[in-house]
């Protein structure tokens, strides 16, 4: 349940096996499959976002059904699904916001990572109007974090309207971006440099940008353990090769400027009727690795903040979560610490938001070993022939299939074509199912 990586690859290792005869309904509470690769993998990102037509092999598998557009808990309850299946894989990501827990976070001009991302990836749930309203106003923007997304959201702001007008981003987002007048980035990270998550393809691409500058200070990269730490991972040493590097860039005269700040954490956002600033403490390590503050303190002037400081999972009705996940034994859901039988779990929602979309596969394939397993030993109940979906139709519900989904493809390159581009992202869920209503009506008339 969820058409995402986690759901197709589930879907995947089911239908690539034959010791155990599947049927496999992917359901989505999406119109459309792929889930983060589609509404979470920045757009100017075209060669990791093209991973969906390796994804889109397991939706023409005739073993597999893609369900889309259906809501479990309100379309219909998880009791009815279970009724109709033998089992659930429950897949369905976490993708909620953690906050940073300061005051003046509640400002306007606030924002999280996954409000900005939604917004900028076309997902229908985005709230536009609250975040074009502070986009359009950032001459200065700090994002807390330094992960991948972090960079992401950095990245995208930063981008001039040349480089961005070639991807899928809905033709609002293009425009608000290209009016943005955002002329400085500030990258804040409570830890040093060694520390941080984004990788380095992520970090060096920042360097690449036609008409932005990446700045780094030669005091941010001073840490006594860097050399230690690098020495024990290449990861790192990669990423202080790369930081060590910027920290000879100087800014250029009507580019925009990048800069990545270290040992410094958010205390408080300023501001009365919106964010007009951050105060920031310096840090330092401690010997487990915590940022431990120093009580030094400086304030960067602020149109807009963005968070990104991790994902967590929401409750499903129905369904246990504890701290972000569901809990489970080798992908079998645990219902007061037993497996409940014919329900299983893989991806965030199992194990939280770690790793990249590969890493969604070896998940998966522990999730679906249990399952085939359950199977074989009689575990598992078979439920009766009865199709769930007519269920569904019966009560006024509008599944979008395989088909549809096609027609939808087929309206987005189209609509990218009239610009010029490969692709151009329907944004909205009305769009989406007017696209499926088109090719209907244009197949029977």
């Amino acid at each position: 349940m969820g058409a995402g990586p986690a759901g197709i690859y589930a879907a995947e290792a089911l239908a690539g096996q034959d010791d155990v005869p599947v049927a496999v309904d992917l359901v989505d509470r999406l119109p459309t499959p792929f889930g983060l690769v589609r509404h979470g993998i920045a757009p100017d990102h075209v060669k990791m976002r093209a991973l969906r037509e390796t994804l889109h092999h397991t939706l023409d598998h005739e073993r597999v059904r893609f369900v889309g557009n259906v809501e479990i808990g309100t379309d219909l309850s998880l009791d009815e699904l279970r009724r109709h299946v033998d089992a659930v894989v429950y897949t369905y990501g976490a993708a909620g916001d953690r906050r940073l827990g300061v005051p003046g976070e509640e400002l306007p001009g606030s924002l999280a990572a996954t409000d900005v991302v939604a917004w900028y990836c076309g997902h229908p749930d985005a709230d536009r109007a609250r975040v074009e309203e502070a986009v359009l106003r950032a001459r200065d923007v700090v994002v807390v974090g330094v992960g991948n997304v972090a960079l992401d959201v950095a990245r995208v702001l930063a981008r001039s309207p040349a480089e961005l007008d070639p991807t899928e981003m809905p033709q609002h987002v293009l425009d608000t971006l290209a009016a943005a007048p955002v002329e400085r980035v500030t990258v804040l990270g409570r830890r040093g440099p060694a520390q941080a998550t984004f990788t380095t393809q992520e970090l060096r691409e920042l360097g690449h940008l036609a008409r932005a500058t990446v700045l780094v200070s030669p005091r941010d990269l001073d840490d006594p353990g860097n050399e230690a730490l690098a020495a024990a991972d290449r990861h790192v040493a990669r990423n202080l090769a790369a930081l060590q590097g910027f920290t000879e860039n100087l800014p250029v005269d009507g580019w925009t400027t990048v800069h990545l700040q270290f040992h410094a954490r958010p205390v408080r956002l300023l501001g009365t009727d919106r964010v007009t600033g951050v105060e920031v403490e310096r840090t330092t390590v401690d010997e487990d690795g915590r940022a431990v503050g120093t009580g030094e303190t400086y304030t960067l002037p602020a149109d807009l903040v963005v968070r990104s400081v991790g994902y967590r999972g929401h409750p499903l009705p129905g369904l246990p979560l504890d701290a972000g996940t569901v809990p489970h034994q080798a992908g079998r859901v645990l219902r007061d610490g037993v497996p409940s039988t014919g329900e299983y779990v893989a991806g965030w929602i199992k194990r939280g938001p770690t790793g990249v979309v590969g890493t969604n596969k070896h998940d998966a394939r522990e999730t679906v070993g249990s399952l085939l397993a359950d199977a074989a030993s009689g575990v598992l109940v078979p439920r009766g022939d009865e199709d769930w979906v007519d269920t569904l139709v019966a009560r006024g519900g509008r599944p979008v299939l395989l088909a549809d989904w096609r027609a939808i493809d087929a309206a987005e390159i189209a609509l990218g074509a009239a610009h010029g581009r490969a692709r151009t992202t329907l944004h909205d869920r009305e769009s989406l199912l007017a696209a499926v209503r088109s090719a209907a009506a244009a197949a029977e008339g």
